[in-house]
């Protein structure tokens, strides 16, 4: 058996878009297999180490379970938002103010947001070059739909997933926000009694489809 040898990415940042997106089909497609443990961890390293597939059942398996259970923490790490990128040649910038996208960006950021297949579409919307700086603030470019679609593709994943977290913090925290004015508009407007029968019917339900339509 050979000892192995090989780059092991250790931080999203070490991890392309693309990479993650080729590894999440294989998940999907052998989700439903109770069998395809070996397969997925060969996929593994075959994607993120630049193993052949074959090649792979020749390392140990106790080599091969550690490289695996790096690139798993890795993969579950979140970090913060990440405000500047740069790809290649590009350097790019988060969208500064989100109040002022624009229907077009907003429009390929909703139909986009959620499908990994389509995730560099929306890494084009938040993320564009930078085309002037003045200390820690800069100006981008404006959105050019699919001009940088080839290139996001090579975002990295600390990008990605900084910036889905930083959307779902902010959607939790809008959620609560609004669900806390309703109740105490519902509190001014209602007797005691009126406002525990709407609590048991009524605000629950309208609390998870609120927290489930804004996170999404």
């Amino acid at each position: 058996m050979k000892s192995i040898q090989l780059n092991v990415p250790s931080k999203l940042s070490e991890i392309k878009l693309s990479d993650y997106v080729k590894y999440q089909k294989v998940l999907d497609v052998n989700q439903e297999d109770e069998y395809s443990e070996v397969f997925v961890q060969q996929k593994c390293l075959e994607i993120f180490c630049g193993i052949p597939l074959m090649d792979a059942i020749k390392y140990k398996v106790t080599d091969v379970r550690k490289a695996v259970g790096i690139i798993h923490n890795t993969l579950n790490t979140q970090p913060d938002l990440v405000r500047e990128i740069k790809i290649g040649d590009l350097e790019l910038g988060f969208i500064p103010k989100l109040d002022d996208m624009t229907f077009g960006e907003y429009v390929d950021l909703d139909t986009s947001l959620g499908k990994w297949e389509d995730m560099y579409k929306v890494m084009a919307v938040l993320y564009r070059p930078i085309k002037q700086r003045s200390g820690k603030k800069y100006i981008i470019e404006d959105y050019k739909g699919d001009r940088y679609w080839d290139a996001m593709m090579n975002c990295p994943m600390d990008a990605v997933v900084g910036s889905m977290v930083f959307f779902w913090n902010l959607g939790n925290e809008l959620s609560k926000a609004m669900t806390t004015y309703l109740e105490e508009e519902v509190a001014g407007d209602l007797t005691v009694n009126q406002i525990s029968q709407l609590n048991g019917d009524g605000i629950n339900p309208f609390k998870h489809l609120l927290n489930t339509t804004l996170l999404k």
